[in-house]
């Protein structure tokens, strides 16, 4: 599927969603002037088009599969993996974004206080500071130039009760997707590591940001801080590789950390021992 392609059929599938979330709403103050089945057509309409590019990029995947991308890890200390491309692939059930390689992880330090677990009743949120991974420096994973980097948007409180969790699903899911990919990854900074790759952190906290577009940056550089912008249920790392800087059109690229490698699913690592501080 050529870029313009991958890009017209994400622009559809927000316009899809933004009619029906319309649909939904004027449903319940008048009576809709076409037959009940016609409000399906546009539903159906946005699940086609998932198909049709997750199709095309797994055809693209398994035609040139593509190599990994060795890269420094981008934090520092001890951290435990979520939806990790080493366990499936796309790692998040999409390709969508960029996200076929992208992994998720969480601070879990050996001194200091625990992660929180999940909450099946109460507390219903808990508020960021409950988290280690809040606050935690982000690395850049080589010598690289910033293209993109943001932290206007605020940090929310934990999605990480069952009530949470479906308020997350439900509502918030569709409102971040009328938002478009910035809504959805939330705060977020991307690299140009050169020869096409690309790294995208996501979900960085807000106000953190030691970088600007247009800056040259080390490997082992801070870039920013973890958060929990956007579609996070707490505060966590979303990382990825990637083959252009547009979230839209970008195809995942596999990475491998140096001295760890791809963690799986609550695997814990350790990466840097030492992590300079962000200004």
């Amino acid at each position: 599927m050529s870029i313009g392609m991958r890009k017209l059929t994400a622009v559809l599938q927000r316009l899809l969603v933004l009619y029906v979330f319309v649909q939904v709403v004027a449903g319940f103050f008048m009576e809709l002037p076409y037959p009940y089945w016609v409000g399906w057509v546009p539903i159906i309409g946005v699940f086609v088009l998932a198909l049709v590019r997750r199709q095309a990029v797994s055809r693209e995947i398994v035609a040139e599969p593509p190599a990994p991308v060795e890269t420094e890890a981008p934090v520092a200390g001890r951290w435990s993996a979520l939806n990790s491309p080493a366990d499936k692939v796309p790692s998040h059930g999409t390709h969508g974004l960029g996200q076929t390689y992208a992994i998720d992880i969480v601070a879990v330090p050996e001194e200091g206080p625990a992660r929180p677990a999940f909450a099946w009743l109460w507390p219903l949120a808990r508020r960021n500071r409950a988290f280690p991974a809040f606050g935690a420096p982000l690395l850049a994973v080589g010598d690289a130039t910033v293209v993109h980097a943001e932290d206007g948007q605020r940090d929310h409180l934990s999605r990480n009760s069952l009530a949470a969790l479906l308020y997350f699903f439900v509502i918030e899911g569709i409102g971040r997707t009328l938002g478009g990919a910035r809504r959805i990854v939330g705060n977020h900074v991307i690299l140009d590591l050169g020869e096409g790759t690309y790294a995208m952190y996501a979900h960085v906290q807000r106000g953190s940001l030691a970088v600007r577009a247009g800056d040259k940056v080390v490997a082992g550089q801070p870039l920013a801080r973890c958060g929990n912008s956007g579609n996070s249920t707490e505060p966590h790392l979303h990382f990825q590789l990637m083959d252009g800087p547009d979230l839209d059109t970008a195809r995942g690229v596999p990475f491998s950390w140096r001295g760890v490698g791809v963690p799986r699913n609550r695997e814990t690592f350790t990466a840097r021992e030492e992590a300079t501080q962000v200004p």
